[in-house]
């Protein structure tokens, strides 16, 4: 993830007719701006804990579930206190700081090594794949380019904090989320989260009164005096942001309808789930939930097309060329035409995507301390591609762009080799779920607890993935004369690789040694 705060300083509101000048000061605040003023740099945040004590009980509570109970009922409470309990509600010992979502993961590391030892259990089910190599490496590659950049001590607590953030939560998930009922449910979790989040962002469309600042935390100012846009209030919920909000609205509805389809008990769920995933959507009045929203109807709808993937990607690729070359002005321009929520900053995201590529010569090696001279805002890099760029460079970027594209290989894979048509659908909705969130991308980063979301769809993916071959068996190939050796030489097709199935050359076990 880039180096941006997840626990910046205090935050305010942003009143009607701003000038830019102020709505640049929020930006400070919301922890964006990795470099001014300079205790923001490695993240900033509270100065002591602020943690109140209902939150407190609830973290127990869910932790000692985590610690005991059967491991498919701890997917429901884990995921669901990730998400609500919001990031300003933080454990601070010395120099580190712990939101909540760090202290659940700590519980889950614990459970996971727990059952580690004493069951043997796989930290990833079906092994190791190149989703996790991709994840790892990109958590560690960042990591390092922020110490190597800045080179100071609270850089390397600041990047420890975030490797270990993605380590406890992804680990965590892919030890939860094993198989299709595992899957089914984590998505009927989220529904039920989004049918919560969109009673209370509703309730601050209407009032103007976000409830949790009842709880406290040191951004609880943020939470009491809501963002307005064109005399409108911008809903957050519990979030760090109305855009991260709206944008974890519109990334879960395509579960949804996978929710949906999938029988007859969940459809009640499923449809109020997607009624919620549209509210959420559109009372963070913001342009890239809304995009993401569509991108994600536009990949369902492109069902019928399944089988001309490949001529529609070239389409996609030649006009894009086109464009570039008749286009005054380059391509990546035309982000700032885009304004569908009304007031939206667009114009500051094509100047980000502009600047970052004429810029490639200073962070491509280990990004760069600060962008604030590339041009007015651009301090703010909310892009997850460009927030990559130019805090950690290169090779952080490449790796990231490896999870997207092994996953669509995945799933991709996996419903061509799918024997129905429902099996076919369900890979394909986890496929426009995926989808959602690279548009989102473009418009935001993932720096609050929409990461338990986004690791969840990693997880969800590596498990689904396979499901299909659970039950077989993958012979090696003898000659008919050993035909009666043939079951004892039997592979179980969990320990088939994607690879492997397309290759028939089976991996070396060495590179499951330490998950299995």
């Amino acid at each position: 993830m880039p180096a941006h705060s997840a626990f910046g300083g205090r935050r305010k509101s942003l009143k009607p007719n701003q000038s830019l000048h102020t709505r640049t000061q929020l930006g400070i605040a919301f922890g964006i701006n990795l470099l001014e003023p300079l205790h923001l740099r490695f993240g900033g945040g509270a100065a002591q804990t602020e943690l109140s004590p209902l939150v407190l009980i609830l973290i127990l509570v869910v932790g000692v579930v985590i610690l005991i109970r059967p491991r498919a009922r701890t997917i429901a409470p884990f995921l669901a206190t990730c998400i609500l309990v919001p990031m300003d509600q933080v454990l601070v010992v010395g120099a580190l700081h712990f939101p909540m979502l760090r202290v659940l993961a700590l519980f889950g590391i614990v459970r996971l090594i727990r059952d580690k030892i004493h069951s043997k259990a796989r930290v990833f089910s079906h092994g190791i794949n190149k989703i996790d190599i991709a994840v790892i490496l990109f958590a560690i590659s960042t990591g390092v380019a922020g110490v190597l950049l800045f080179q100071e001590m609270g850089a390397l607590i600041f990047q420890l904090g975030n490797i270990y953030t993605v380590f406890g939560l992804y680990f965590f998930l892919r030890f939860l989320i094993r198989d299709k009922e595992d899957v089914v449910t984590m998505i009927r979790t989220l529904a039920y989260v989004a049918m919560f989040i969109a009673v209370i962002m509703t309730w601050e469309t209407i009032t103007g009164h976000n409830p949790y600042a009842w709880l406290g935390g040191f951004q609880s100012s943020f939470y009491e005096n809501l963002m307005v846009r064109d005399d409108r209030f911008r809903a957050s919920g519990c979030f760090g942001h109305p855009i991260l909000a709206g944008t974890f609205g519109a990334i879960v509805l395509p579960l949804f309808v996978l929710l949906w389809r999938e029988g007859r008990k969940d459809r009640t769920v499923a449809s109020i789930g997607i009624l919620a995933a549209t509210v959420i959507t559109l009372t963070s009045k913001s342009s890239t939930p809304i995009l993401a929203y569509a991108a994600g109807v536009f990949a369902l709808c492109m069902w019928p097309l399944r089988r001309q993937l490949r001529l529609l990607r070239w389409v996609i690729v030649l006009t894009i060329m086109s464009l570039h070359v008749v286009m005054k002005a380059p391509v990546w321009h035309l982000i700032s035409r885009i304004d569908v929520a009304g007031g939206s900053s667009s114009y500051h995201r094509y100047m980000l995507v502009d600047q970052c590529i004429r810029h490639f010569g200073d962070w491509w090696l280990i990004g760069v301390k600060s962008t604030a001279d590339w041009g007015w805002d651009m301090w703010d890099t909310a892009n997850q591609y460009v927030g990559i760029c130019d805090s950690s460079g290169l090779v952080p970027f490449l790796l990231f762009l490896a999870i997207l594209v092994y996953g669509f290989k995945y799933l991709g894979t996996a419903r061509k080799r799918a024997e129905n048509r429902k099996e076919q659908i369900f890979l394909w909705s986890l496929g426009s779920a995926l989808f959602a969130n690279v548009v989102a991308f473009f418009g935001i980063s993932y720096w609050d607890q929409t990461q338990a979301v986004w690791f969840g769809l990693l997880a969800a993916i590596s498990a689904a993935v396979v499901m299909r071959t659970e039950s077989t068996k993958v012979p090696v190939r003898v000659s008919s004369k050993a035909a009666d050796w043939a079951e004892q030489f039997a592979v179980p097709a969990s320990e088939v690789d994607s690879d492997m199935i397309e290759t028939g050359a089976q991996k070396s076990p060495s590179s499951h040694r330490f998950f299995a």
